[in-house]
């Protein structure tokens, strides 16, 4: 894994939790939520330049993952979103795997496309999407 730095934990404390139990057992422990599994995925503090670690839900196709910024349906993005857009390298585990990915936010056909794969994998993201006006943003997370 690339990124270096300090990681400062979320100040949510399932955020924490979740991340501390999946990392000490290689995504043994902590790998689902709410009965799906879940990535971690470590990115750089758009402002602090920090590290930040947050558990998303697991969607993969042909390597490449899918990070939707959903933050539940709220109205506002999920603090993550402004990490991606600030430095589009990321860490992710999945499991005991861990690599080194770009983010990239996708639009039009291709958002639509993973948008579709992402609902089909965790139906729950339909629902945030109902509860917002605002798209929500679909990032694709290649290996670099």
């Amino acid at each position: 894994m690339a990124l270096q730095g300090t990681y400062v934990p979320s100040k949510t404390q399932w955020v924490r939790d979740n991340v501390a139990e999946y990392e000490a057992t290689d995504g043994e422990q902590g790998y689902e939520l709410n009965g799906y599994p879940v990535v971690v995925i470590t990115s750089v503090g758009a402002k602090s330049g920090n590290l930040r670690k947050n558990p998303v839900m697991r969607v993969e196709r042909d390597g490449a993952y899918v990070a939707i910024a959903s933050k539940g349906g709220a109205d506002e993005h999920p603090e993550w979103f402004h990490n991606f857009v600030a430095n589009p390298e990321v860490d992710l585990q999945d499991k005991a795997e861990k690599h080194t990915y770009r983010a990239r936010r996708v639009e039009g056909e291709e958002r639509a496309e993973w948008w579709e794969y992402a609902v089909a994998t965790w139906p729950t993201y339909g629902e945030y999407q109902k509860k917002t006006e605002r798209e929500i943003p679909v990032f694709v997370l290649e290996r670099v």
